[in-house]
This record gives C-alpha cells, structure tokens and sequence, in this order.
C-alpha cells in the first residue's frame, strides 16, 4: 500500500450550505488526514488556470463561473491510496450515479455543483497540490 497526497476542494455549494464539516468527517472516518487546509475565494483567472485541462469542453465557462461563485475550501489530504480512496469516498461525479454513503451520493443534487472536486491521478494529485500549496504547508 502506498502512502500518497491528494487534493480535495469542497465547492462553493458545500461551503454555501454549511456542509463542510460533514465532508470533512466523511473524509477522516476513510482513514485520510487532512493535512493541509486553506478557505479561499479563487479569481476567475486561477479557476481557468486550474481547470485548463476542460477549456475545450462545453460546460468550461460554467464550471469557472461556478467555481468563483464563492469561497472553496481547498485540502491536502494523505493516506494509503489516497487518490483511489477519495475519489470511492467523494462518489461518482453525477450524484444520481452516486452511492448513498458517498459525499455526492448524500449531499449532492446536480452534477454542475457535486460539491467536492479531487485528484484523479497521482500526477494530477501533484500538479494540483503544488497549485495551491508550497511543500512546506504539507505538515
């Protein structure tokens, strides 16, 4: 078993609704720490920067607008395959394919504001970390 980082935002809509913390328990009871943690309002021009991967996708424009609509809350998370396990804990990306006992599966009613975003590879897990935080936050 590895020991790896993954990044995890809750979204606007979670932080709208005051869910956070719910998230965050979903989050330690898989066994991942949190060991980074930053609230932020994100500009227009970082959510592009950070979701250039879909500029070519159609939803693009809404998924940045969404994104700037209000705070996230931006996490390192560590623990043994931490990509594989929180992407199993967040549920799949439509909360109507979600399982119930998964974040979107239980607090999730649109797959435009699903709630959370994380990694969904080790070497995007890297990029995305190093976006929104140096090495020596990672405590």
């Amino acid at each position: 078993m590895a020991i790896e980082r993954t990044l995890s935002i809750l979204k606007p809509d979670a932080v709208k609704n005051n869910i956070t913390g719910s998230i965050n328990s979903y989050i330690e009871k898989s066994g991942l720490k949190i060991i980074a943690q930053r609230k932020m309002l994100l500009t227009k021009k970082q959510a592009e920067l950070f979701y250039e991967i879909h500029k070519d996708r159609p939803f693009f424009g809404e998924l940045v607008e969404f994104m700037t609509s209000g705070s996230v809350i931006v996490q390192v998370l560590i623990g043994e395959n931490a990509v594989s396990k929180y992407r199993q804990i967040m549920g799949a990306t439509d909360p109507k394919q979600a399982d119930k006992g998964t974040i979107r599966g239980d607090f999730a009613n649109d797959i435009s504001e699903n709630r959370v975003h994380g990694s969904d590879s080790l070497e995007n897990a890297h990029r995305e970390i190093a976006f929104f935080f140096a090495e020596c936050e990672l405590v």
